[in-house]
């Protein structure tokens, strides 16, 4: 009897410890969604950025439809991203010198005009591909002064303190959202057809309006704005290449984001042309990679401590899953493959964003992150067309694996320059600065 009563006290004491580790690491976990301004503007943003992963995969399908030319989608993909490649400094220097909050205002507005446009071209039947280029384009010429805005704006909405699990958390949103997305796009292409994709997102993005207008201006941690001067984006270069950290790791991006990151190219020519499926065939490959991220932001959330060497192996990881995918036999094995890219995917992701942004100075961040926009979203420009051009010549597999090639050779030359910075300096956040 005594025996049994002291086992259910050790067990209920196990129990209590168990569930008292689980409140604190759902806190830890959650943090930044304590802060009433970043909830909003999560709220916001899962409800757009459904839409935008919607639209992406009705775009592919459209221009897969008109074309049927894997280099075509290539092309369309290189659009939206060009204006990024070239203009992307000069929408640092705007995020540096003017609210973040008034630019996403004006940006996220514009951009749900011009999704409403190409749905109406799409419902109408006067849809042409050049039409979808040039739309894609306009979308490019938002985006320049649209990302450097939102990456910098996490820390105005939580603070440096809560940044990196901000931006994990963010990460982990986008690839929910990558899951919501194809879904209700493979169910509406299936019954109503494109043309709804492209309307229903033009809408979401009042959403994220409305959240913005609604938050307290009062409890934004606003950056002081950088002074008009001339050589702002000379200057944002110079600074970049005098601090290893950031160089070294714009570098790994810039080689990832050209040829690994190009899975809205890779992943329908793979569906298409390697398994003969249809646009749910995409959206289960995307929705898989968005899951594993969903899964892998949740878990890397409440770590802390940043340093230059996990960017390093954390590009390594990215690439052997990415390569294990392409070379899987079945649509199924991909699938399953791909939420294993998606959890190393959102770890690089998240861990380069963090680390720029904590060793920017504040009137230097908005530049700084739109480098990190040229390297992950502007060398599509390049990455694009040469993906979709190689999966024409060599197949759609082979067009996945040089992006798995493309993240261990990066991987490489970033061990080799782990080499060259001081120990001290490839440590962000251990203590000093917990994230």
């Amino acid at each position: 009897m005594i025996k049994s009563f002291s086992i259910h006290i050790e067990t209920s004491n196990m129990l209590e410890r168990i569930l008292t580790n689980l409140r604190e690491h759902s806190h830890e976990t959650f943090t930044s969604l304590y802060v009433r301004n970043y909830r909003l503007y999560y709220i916001g943003q899962i409800i757009s950025t459904s839409g935008t992963f919607m639209q992406s995969v009705a775009q592919a399908w459209l221009v897969l439809k008109l074309t049927n030319s894997g280099t075509a989608l290539g092309i369309t993909t290189a659009l939206q991203y060009v204006p990024i490649l070239f203009l992307g400094p000069y929408g640092g220097v705007i995020a540096d010198r003017f609210s973040k909050r008034k630019i996403l205002y004006l940006t996220q507005s514009i951009s749900g005009i011009l999704a409403l446009i190409l749905g109406a071209l799409v419902a109408t039947n006067l849809v042409e591909v050049w039409m979808v280029y040039v739309l894609a384009f306009g979308l490019g010429m938002v985006n320049v002064f649209d990302n450097p805005a939102r990456q910098t704006f996490y820390i105005e909405l939580v603070g440096p303190d809560n940044l990196r699990n901000a931006v994990t958390l963010y990460s982990t949103l986008v690839n929910l959202a990558r899951v919501i997305g194809p879904a209700l796009a493979a169910l509406l292409i299936a019954v109503l057809g494109l043309a709804p994709c492209f309307i229903i997102n033009g809408f979401s993005y009042a959403a994220v309006v409305i959240m913005l207008g609604m938050m307290r201006t009062d409890e934004l941690l606003v950056t002081p704005p950088a002074p008009r001067a001339k050589g702002q984006v000379v200057e944002g270069f110079k600074y970049v290449f005098s601090t290893p950290v950031l160089g070294s790791t714009l570098l790994i991006m810039a080689i990832i984001g050209t040829l690994t990151y190009e899975f809205q190219v890779s992943l329908p020519l793979i569906a298409q042309f390697t398994f003969n499926g249809d646009a749910s065939s995409y959206a289960l490959l995307t929705a898989s990679m968005g899951f594993g991220a969903a899964v892998g932001g949740v878990f890397f959330a409440s770590r802390k401590g940043i340093r230059f060497s996990k960017v390093v192996s954390a590009s390594f990881l990215f690439g052997l899953t990415v390569l294990a995918a392409a070379f899987m036999p079945s649509l199924l094995l991909t699938g399953l493959v791909m939420v294993a890219v998606g959890i190393s995917s959102i770890n690089f992701s998240s861990l380069g964003n963090s680390i720029l942004q904590l060793e920017s100075s504040p009137q230097m961040r908005g530049r700084v992150m739109s480098f990190w926009s040229i390297a992950f979203l502007g060398s599509t420009t390049i990455g694009g067309p040469i993906v979709g051009w190689f999966s024409g010549v060599a197949g759609a597999r082979w067009g996945l694996a040089l992006g798995g090639l493309a993240a261990l050779i990066a991987a490489a030359l970033g061990a080799i320059t782990l080499r060259k910075i001081p120990t001290g300096e490839t440590a962000v956040a251990e203590e000093e600065k917990p994230v």
